[in-house]
């Protein structure tokens, strides 16, 4: 199965790839261009690129729903486990295996105070690298920075 991307909102993106469901930033509640509402996703995975509001959004009411595992930085990894979320908290450049395949943090550079005011951390965008051969790069909000050619380097299909 090829992988399939949809824009949902703001920086909300559905991702299906060999089967499995990622959702990433999923601001859907009161934001004013999403296409579906928090209730109708199922993700398997979340993976969120920083802590403010508009990517955060709702990351805890769809993880506690469906028991999606949110993939993020290692500070906002663990005040979703306070949270009674299932998190793997990953470090900037650090690559993990996951059932659809491989996925890199990369940098980003933004804010990434969380909701609740405590630090999310350095924010990081996505680096994922499919079962089907397929490549894709969320930049997530971050200004141009030269590194981004290091990561052309690997492959970007999208």
């Amino acid at each position: 199965m090829a992988t399939r991307l949809r824009w949902l909102g703001h920086s909300c993106l559905w991702i299906e790839s060999d089967g499995i469901k990622l959702l990433v930033d999923p601001f859907l509640t009161g934001n004013p261009k999403a296409v579906v509402s928090a209730e109708e996703v199922d993700p398997d995975f979340i993976c969120v690129s920083h802590g403010h509001g508009d990517h955060v959004g709702d990351t805890i009411a769809i993880a506690q729903r469906t028991g999606a595992t949110v993939i993020c930085n290692y500070e906002i990894s663990q005040w979703l486990e306070g949270k009674n979320v299932k998190a793997h908290g990953m470090q900037h450049g650090g690559a993990f295996h996951f059932p659809f395949g491989r996925i890199k943090l990369t940098l980003a550079f933004h804010g990434s105070v969380l909701p609740d005011g405590s630090n999310g951390g350095n924010p990081c965008g996505f680096h994922w690298f499919f079962k089907d051969g397929s490549t894709v790069y969320d930049a997530a909000d971050t200004g141009l920075f030269g590194d981004m050619a290091l990561i052309g380097e690997e492959g970007v299909d999208l």
